[in-house]
């Protein structure tokens, strides 16, 4: 999984033009180090869809930006537009339900 930055979000999120999975993380979350086999497996069997990461320690800013006040927090761009958003921990069933309704 690609990580993103403040600097290279906006041409690696927004100007793309495959839908974006992003997922806010922190280093010292243990519930992010249990989605990363998930989001790796999501990876492998989707390539409609690009997945990055962000560490909301390093890049505050776009942390901030889009309100991420915990983490992880996965949030679905489409077209350079959020367009769904989940927090926390969640079964890999439940990000593919998401992923095929973004990709509709």
């Amino acid at each position: 999984m690609k990580s993103v930055t403040n600097d290279n979000f906006k041409e690696e999120v927004l100007q793309t033009e495959k839908p974006v999975l992003v997922e806010f993380f922190s280093d010292g979350c243990v519930p992010c180090k249990r989605m990363s086999p998930v989001l790796a497996e999501i990876e492998e069997e989707y390539g409609q869809i690009k997945i990055v990461k962000l560490n909301i320690n390093f890049s505050a800013d776009t942390a901030s930006e889009y309100s991420v006040m915990s983490s992880p927090t996965f949030v679905f761009f489409k077209g350079g537009n959020e367009v769904k958003r989940v927090r926390g921990v969640v079964s890999k069933d439940d990000l593919e339900d998401i992923i095929e309704e973004v990709l509709a």
